[in-house]
Order: structure tokens, then C-alpha cells, then sequence
């Protein structure tokens, strides 16, 4: 359609002109040619030409001059398709994907037919996953552009996702058929062959897939891909027959892979016959001698003598080439007590006999044919001996290996670095991060052990040290800390982020949070790149795995522990809100004596100092980052529109929300969508409608939860308290009453909050965690049972109980669940011997290492197992130090 607005012949062609720099990225051009129009006075207000004089100033970084002129290019001509187009273009830079796509649909209001404008809109609605838009512009496309390859497959696509299958193979195959005849090694085309076998499969059309794979299987050049697809569907087909030469040629291919034998037992139908499967992995030891997996798989198998026979193998083997991950690839055999016991006292004779006579069993040494095993046999059988007590959490004799073998061998990492992990078990992270950091200074460059000693570092709660360490693999002159959050470094922020909250510093844990969650919305952003690069590289089924990817990409565990903590910080600012400035001032100095006055005095010029050198610091880093900025701008001048800017991420300002539930519930939303297996999930959106009191939500969440464990110890907590605020409640409305009562009738049994108690204590008095819940809420309920709720837990045997049982009864002792902290005292000397190394257990102003030490000094040593939380999701008090120590438990 022609402008509403045309310009002469002469301006026109000025006008194609802009276009076509702003193609070339010709910026500084098109604006000299945008003021040659505009100097004319009859144009000055030409709506068109304003637009892309705004859309060539974004691309120069001059967002809101360029936002200025759009928006008075689009005043003066609402009817122009380029203007809103224009103006869409500049909403997608700022991220304003559902703007843009009102904008692009204003723009097809007035050229409906526009291409460049159909695709743009194609584009945000993929990326906003609205998919029945993206199949009618899809379908708008094909129509205008029959004869483009890609409007085909935008076309089939779009059925794919929204799930017709028979559409979207219909679309493909009526493509494939109007092609001419295809080179046998032409890629595009292969791909699509198996995108199509894909969506067959999809749609559960086995037979027809298969089918299909044998049609056009020589028409694919990954041939591989082709083997397992037909393996699996043979399979999934019932045709065992079939798929067995297909596995062992696969075997033949690769050796290595644990699938292919899996599904080659599978194909013989031999799951349930332990006999025979050995047998088939003794004849696969013959086919492939040098292969680990026909050697190692059947140890998952085999039991009884055989599996001693097997295993007695396989651990020679290992141990005299000296495998590192000897110990790693067996762990998961360790499920099993009996091959345990076996190991062990295999491995314990081994260490015996390598001592006595160099052999791994004493008659080896009667038989002249038997050659002495290598010095470093006796090294290795020491390092695994290490790690076998560890995992059984029997420290003593794990330290009594591991130190034989640095004697035996002081200059090998993996030592250093497994002394550290046992400590680390046995509670003391501290000295565990000594060990790693010696294992670090051993080899400097290796990048595995500086960022493992990092990480112990962290736990131990020594961030800055941590910062330090990571700084060797840094980018030089930025901040560690700057650089690895540029480099999306989640496992450092994570671990930052705990150890901050472990700290009590709220501010500096939500920082790293909301970092955690930037990458992942970057992670997001980025695949836009992707919709028109796999379309135009015909990496189909690449791009398909991308799209589903990015829908539950917020399921991963770094973003878990995140948003986990930042739930966590914020319903403790929501409780206990820290003071602002001006309060912490406003104290009482009249009453006080001199001493304590004096001190306060020193207290807060400390501060004042403190926070003027930060501050400074601060103020240094703010040029260095303008000084940054305007660099990346002048580089990105002739590059494409700059992404918008986000606020700056300042501690004391996060530490001080305005509203810290609804920044709570912000980090729990993609949780209750993607995460909803996870019983913490539902416990966490408890803790934050409790504060809020709105009952029907709180109802909500324990419903959910109790899907997942209806006899989690943490869960009866909440019903109780929801029982509590449901016998208080009285101005609920007569509908939400009716609700409630409906839905409580499965949490509450018609029982009251001490008859929940009671039955619960009932049903689970041989779990500790069980019996220590219920022991608080008795505590709470019926305080006169005190004595009675504590004499119920420290019945436990502390000998049967782990470190971190005996840790959360402590915790819970320490911070006043019981009343005074007599239990505490009596039940930590109890604990501290059965659990000598733990620091939890300790008295922390002795420990010669928490003692001041330059760098490494030790301010406070709080630290908590992670796999130790509290006993419930969000603690209603404080942590103290002792409350927080103890160490990581896998």
C-alpha cells in the first residue's frame, strides 16, 4: 500500500536511501539523510521519516531522543504500517515483547500483507509461546510465500507445537514430495526426514515411523541417529528380534555407552535372568578387552560369590593401573549392605597382603608366575580405602587411610583434596577447606581444584577468601566477583548467596539471588536469536528440544537454591525488618554507664568508617562501570540496539523492601509452576500466605504438599498452625467457610490441634525428625509438657542417630524450642563425643584455627549443612552462630 503521508519524488528516494542504511548499518549516513528531509519545512513533521530517524538514534544508543521521535512521527501519522513497525522495533529492543507485538499487529491493521512484518510478529509470538497466534501468522506466511522453503516448515511447525501431529506431517510431507529428487549427502534434508520421523513418533504412529526411517533411511547422512532410532522403535514395537543386531552394532560403534547394553539386555528379554545376562557381558569382555562398561556393569548384577569373584577382579584391575575414579564408579553399588561388606573386607585383605608381600592376596605370592603388583598399588588401595570409610561415615578410619597414604605419597592432589571432603562429613569445615586450599597450592592452574577449594570456602562462610581464589582464573582488571557474574558463574553465586544468609547479611544474599535469576531471564532472552537461525540451518529437531528446554528452564536446581533463599531472606525481613539508618541512631545514650557508652561509641565510629570506605569503594566502581558502559557504547555505535539497562542491584536497599512478601512471592511463582513435585515448594508458599493470612491459599499449599508426603514432619507444622488460625479465624465470609471446611476435612479429620499432635507422635515415634516436631508443637501447645517433649527426643540413641539428626535436635535445642538451654548443653556434650570432629558440637572460641590469622581470620563462624536445613522452612528467629555450625552432608 502506498504511504498515507508520500513524499515527492525527490524525498522518496532520500527516504529508500535511509532504509537502506539502516540495512548497512550506515547509522551516521541515515541521519544526515533524515535531516535532509526534515530540514524542509513542508516535511519538519513527516511521521515516516521521523520514525526511522528514532530507530537509527536507538542503534546509536540514544534511546529517548529515538523514543521521542517515534512517538511524534507516529502522532502525526497513526495510519502509516512503517510507523508502528518502527515503533515495535524499539518496544523488542527494550524487551517489550507483548508492546511489540500490539505495535506489529497496528502495523498489519494497515498493510496486512507486509512480510518483513508478518515474520517479526511470528517471532515475539514464538517467543512469548503464544502458539495460536504464531500458527495463524504462520499460516498468513505460507499463503503469501508458497513457494519459500521456510514458510513450509514455519508452517508444519506451528502444528507441531500446538500438537497436531497429523497436520503438521502432512504439511512436511506434501513438501518432501514436491522436491526434486535430493542428493543422498544433502544435510538440510536429512534433517528434515528425521524431524519428520520425530513428530510420527510424537504422535505415537510407531509403525509408520519405522516404517519411514527404512524408506529414507539412505537419504540421511547421520546414520547414527538413524541405528537408535530404529533400535528404539523395534523396541517400543515388540520386535526384540530385530533390535538385537542393531544394538550389537551399535556396541561395535561404542563401546562405551551403558544405553546400548541396557537396551541390548532388553532386546534378549533377559531383565529377569541374572545367569544369562552374565554370560552375555562375558562374551561383550571378549568382543571388547579394553572396554570398562561389559567389566563394571556386571557388578549391578551379580550377587553372592559371583559377585565377589567379579568385583575381586575389577578392583585389582583398577587399583593396579591406579584409577582415580575407582571409588566414584562403584558408588552406586554401595545401596546394597552385603556388596559393602564385600568390598570392604576385600579391599581391607588387599591393603593387608600389599603390605606383607607386595601381592593383593598372600597365596599370589606362592605362585611364580605371579608378577608383584606396582608400588602405587598399595597408594591406590589407600586412597579407596579413604574414600570407602568416608562414605560409611567412619571418620576415624577414613583419616587413619587417608593420612597413610599422604605419607606414602605427599605430592598427589586427589589426597589432599579427599581429606578435605571427610572432614567436610565429619562437620569441620574449616579444616576441610584447609585441605583443599593446600590441594589448590599444589597446582595453581588447575581450574577444577580452584574452583572445588572455592566452594569449601564458601561453605565455610569466607567469602571474600573465595572471591580471592576464583580471582587467579578471572578476567584481569575487573573485580572477581564483577567477572564471574558476568561469566554466569551460578554455582559461586549460589554458594554466595547461602553463605551470606548464613551470615545474617540479607542484603548482599539478595543480591547474589537476583543475580541468579537475571542469568536465567538472559537465558531466555537469548533464544530469540535461535528462532530464525535453526529455521534457516534446518536444525529442526535441535531447535524443538531448545523451545521445550527454555519452558521449564527455571526447574534446575541453581535456580532452586536461589529462589529458595531468597524466600527464605525475605520472610525473615518481613518478621524481623532491619532498622534504616536514623532508628539505629536514635538510641538511649543517657542511661547508659560510661563503659558500655564508651563502647558504643567505638562501635559506631567503626561503622562511620566502614561505611565511608565503602561507599568510597562503591563510588570507585561506579566510574569504573560508566567508564565501561560508555566504551561498550561507542563500540556497539554501528552495532545493533542496546539492551536495556537494569537497575543496580545495592544491598542495603534489598536488605530494606517495601513489600517483602510480594518480592517473595516473585521467586516462588516459577517454583509453584515448574517445581511443584517438591514438597519444599508448597512449605515455602505456607510461610508466606500464613503471614498474609489468606486462609484459602494456605489451604492450597498443603493440599499440594500433602499430595507429594502426607506424613512430612515439616508439613504437620504447618497444619497445625493452619488448625490454630482456622479455630481463631472469625470473619470469614459464609462461602470461604464452606471451602474451607470442605478441604480441611483431609488435613484436620475432624480432630483438634493436640489430638493432631498426638496421633502424629503416635505413628511415627521411631524417626527422629517425626518425634522432634512434634515434641516443639507440644512444647507450644502444652507447655506444662515440657520435661515430657524433651525426655521424647533425647530417648534417641545419639550412637544410631547421623550427624545431621543430631544437628537439627541441637539447632532446634539451642534456639529456645524447649524453653532454657540447659537440654542444649547436657544433649551437645552428649553429641560431642559421638561426633568428635563436628563443629557444631564444639566450643568455637577454642578452636586454635577460629583464632585471628591475618587473611584468613575467621569473623563468624556460622555454617550449616545443606542438606541440614532447619527444622522448619523459615525460622522465626534470629540463627546465632552455634545454631548455623555444622558441615555440608552428601
Amino acid at each position: 500500500m502506498p504511504s498515507s503521508d508520500p513524499l515527492p519524488p525527490k524525498e522518496s528516494a532520500l527516504f529508500r536511501k535511509i532504509l537502506k542504511c539502516y540495512e548497512m548499518k550506515q547509522y551516521k549516513n541515515g541521519l544526515k539523510l533524515a535531516k535532509q528531509i526534515l530540514s524542509n519545512p513542508k516535511f519538519q513533521e513527516h511521521g515516516e521519516t521521523l520514525a526511522m530517524k528514532g530507530l537509527t538514534l536507538n542503534c546509536l544508543g540514544r534511546k529517548e531522543e529515538a523514543y521521542d521521535h517515534v512517538r511524534r512521527g507516529l502522532r502525526n501519522d497513526l495510519r502509516s504500517h512503517v510507523c508502528w513497525h518502527v515503533y515495535g522495533l524499539l518496544q523488542r529492543s527494550d524487551k517489550k515483547y507483548d508492546e511489540a507485538i500490539k505495535c506489529y499487529r497496528n502495523a498489519l491493521r494497515w498493510e496486512k500483507d507486509n512480510i518483513q512484518i508478518l515474520r517479526d510478529l511470528s517471532l515475539l509470538q514464538i517467543q512469548m509461546r503464544d502458539l495460536e497466534g504464531y500458527n495463524e501468522t504462520r499460516s498468513q506466511l505460507f499463503q503469501l510465500r508458497p513457494s519459500q522453503h521456510a514458510s513450509w516448515i514455519g508452517f508444519a511447525m506451528s502444528y507441531h507445537l500446538l500438537g497436531d501431529f497429523e497436520m503438521a506431517n502432512s504439511v512436511l510431507e506434501t513438501l518432501l514430495q514436491s522436491q526434486t529428487p535430493i542428493d543422498t549427502h544433502d544435510y538440510k534434508h536429512s534433517e528434515l526426514l528425521l524431524y519428520q520421523n520425530q513428530i510420527l513418533q510424537e504422535s505415537g504412529q510407531v509403525d509408520k515411523a519405522f516404517k519411514h526411517l527404512e524408506e529414507f533411511a539412505y537419504q540421511i547422512v547421520d546414520k547414527l541417529a538413524v541405528q537408535e532410532t530404529m533400535g528404539d522403535l523395534c523396541l517400543k514395537m515388540g520386535r526384540h528380534a530385530d533390535a538385537v543386531p542393531i544394538y550389537k552394532e551399535l556396541l561395535q560403534r561404542n563401546p562405551e555407552n551403558t544405553l546400548y547394553y541396557r537396551k541390548f539386555v532388553e532386546a534378549r528379554q533377559l531383565e529377569g535372568d541374572q545367569g544369562e545376562q552374565l554370560e552375555v557381558f562375558r562374551q561383550f569382555q571378549k568382543d571388547f578387552p579394553s572396554a570398562i562398561c561389559p567389566k563394571r556393569l556386571p557388578l549391578d548384577v551379580a550377587t553372592g560369590e559371583e559377585f565377589r569373584r567379579l568385583v575381586d577382579q575389577y578392583l585389582r584391575r583398577g587399583l593396579r593401573k591406579g584409577v582415580p575414579p575407582l571409588f566414584v564408579n562403584m558408588r552406586s553399588l554401595y545401596a546394597d549392605p552385603d556388596k559393602v561388606a564385600t568390598i570392604e573386607s576385600l579391599a581391607v585383605s588387599y591393603y593387608d597382603a600389599l603390605q606383607e608381600c607386595g601381592y593383593f592376596a598372600r597365596q599370589d605370592a606362592d605362585d611364580p608366575e605371579a608378577a608383584k603388583e606396582p608400588a602405587s598399588a598399595l597408594l591406590w588401595t589407600l586412597y579407596f580405602l579413604a574414600q570407602h570409610f568416608d562414605h560409611q561415615r567412619q571418620t576415624e578410619s577414613a583419616l587413619k587411610y587417608i593420612d597413610a597414604a599422604i605419607e606414602h605419597t605427599p605430592t598427589l592432589i586427589e589426597l589432599f583434596v579427599t581429606k578435605g571432603r571427610i572432614y567436610k562429613h565429619a562437620g569441620d569445615p574449616y579444616e576441610a577447606f584447609r585441605w583443599l586450599d593446600e590441594a589448590q597450592s599444589l597446582d595453581t592452574a588447575d581450574r577444577y581444584i580452584n574452583s572445588k577449594c572455592a566452594k569449601y570456602m564458601l561453605r565455610a562462610n569466607l567469602v571474600n577468601e573465595a572471591e580471592e581464589v576464583c580471582g587467579k582464573f578471572t578476567r584481569e582488571g575487573v573485580l572477581p566477583m564483577e567477572n564471574l557474574n558476568e561469566m554466569q558463574c551460578m554455582w559461586f553465586q549460589t554458594e554466595c548467596a547461602l553463605a551470606y544468609q548464613r551470615l545474617e547479611k540479607w542484603g548482599d544474599a539478595l543480591k547474589k539471588c537476583h543475580e541468579v535469576d537475571r542469568h536465567f531471564s538472559e537465558i531466555i532472552e537469548d533464544q530469540f536469536d535461535f528462532h530464525t537461525y535453526c529455521m534457516r540451518k534446518m536444525t529442526l529437531r535441535a531447535y524443538v528440544g531448545l523451545l521445550r528446554l527454555e519452558d521449564v528452564l527455571r526447574r534446575h536446581p541453581f535456580y532452586f537454591k536461589a529462589a529458595k533463599c531468597a524466600v527464605e531472606v525475605y520472610i525473615r525481613l518481613y518478621d524481623k525488618p532491619l532498622k534504616t539508618e536514623q532508628q539505629t541512631e536514635e538510641i538511649d545514650t543517657e542511661n547508659l554507664p560510661p563503659s558500655e557508652l564508651k563502647k558504643l561509641r567505638n562501635k559506631q565510629r567503626k561503622a562511620r568508617k566502614k561505611a565511608e570506605l565503602e561507599s568510597a569503594q562503591a563510588a570507585q566502581a561506579q566510574v569504573k562501570k560508566e567508564h565501561r558502559n560508555k566504551s561498550r557504547q561507542q563500540q556497539n555505535a554501528d552495532g545493533d540496539p542496546e539492551a536495556p539497562q537494569l537497575d543496580e542491584l545495592i544491598p542495603d536497599k534489598l536488605a530494606r523492601p517495601e513489600d517483602s512478601l510480594e518480592k517473595a512471592i516473585e521467586f516462588l511463582k516459577p517454583l509453584q509452576t515448574l517445581a511443584k513435585d517438591c514438597i519444599e515448594t508448597h512449605l515455602l508458599a505456607f510461610e508466606i500466605y500464613y503471614r498474609k493470612n489468606k486462609l484459602l491459599l494456605m489451604l492450597q499449599s498443603l493440599k499440594r504438599a500433602q499430595a507429594i508426603d502426607a506424613n512430612d514432619p515439616d508439613l504437620h507444622s504447618a497444619v497445625v498452625r493452619f488448625r490454630g488460625v482456622m479455630d481463631k479465624a472469625t470473619d470469614v465470609p459464609p462461602q470461604v467457610k464452606t471451602v474451607l471446611d470442605r478441604g480441611t476435612e483431609c488435613l484436620f479429620q475432624g480432630k483438634t490441634a493436640i489430638q493432631l499432635n498426638d496421633s502424629f507422635l503416635k505413628a511415627n515415634g521411631k524417626s527422629i525428625r517425626h518425634v522432634l516436631e512434634a515434641a516443639k508443637i507440644m512444647c507450644e501447645l502444652e507447655p506444662e509438657k515440657r520435661e515430657t517433649a524433651i525426655n521424647l527426643v533425647t530417648a534417641f540413641d545419639v550412637e544410631q542417630l547421623k550427624l545431621e539428626d543430631c544437628t537439627r535436635v541441637f539447632n532446634s535445642m539451642n534456639k529456645g524450642d524447649f524453653g532454657d538451654g540447659d537440654c542444649a548443653i547436657a544433649y551437645k556434650k552428649n553429641c560431642s563425643r559421638q561426633f568428635p570432629y563436628a563443629v557444631v558440637f564444639k566450643n568455637m572460641q577454642n578452636l586454635p584455627y577460629l583464632k585471628p590469622m591475618g587473611k584468613n581470620h575467621v569473623e563468624s563462624p556460622a555454617v550449616q549443612s545443606h542438606d541440614c536445613p532447619q527444622t522448619s522452612p523459615v525460622s522465626s528467629q534470629p540463627a546465632t552462630q552455634l545454631e548455623q555450625s555444622t558441615s555440608e552432608l552428601k
